[in-house]
């Protein structure tokens, strides 16, 4: 293993284990999904798409980036 997938894996374990923490805790708001709400304000229309248009164009990039 290279020191960058270290990096990446650790990383990715503390965001899962504070997911985790978050989901069995009873405070509202700290979990990616509600956070990620709050942050593009997608309760309004112009959020939503905001955020809609972002995430598509990152999935289809990633998409392509990793498949390319």
């Amino acid at each position: 293993m290279t020191g960058a997938d270290w990096v990446w894996g650790g990383l990715l374990t503390a965001g899962a284990a504070f997911e985790v923490w978050a989901l069995r805790n009873a405070t509202s708001g700290d979990t990616l999904s509600e956070s990620t709400r709050r942050w593009f304000r997608v309760h309004t229309r112009a959020g939503a798409v905001v955020f809609a248009g972002l995430w598509t164009g990152f999935a289809v990039w990633f998409l392509a980036h990793i498949l390319g």
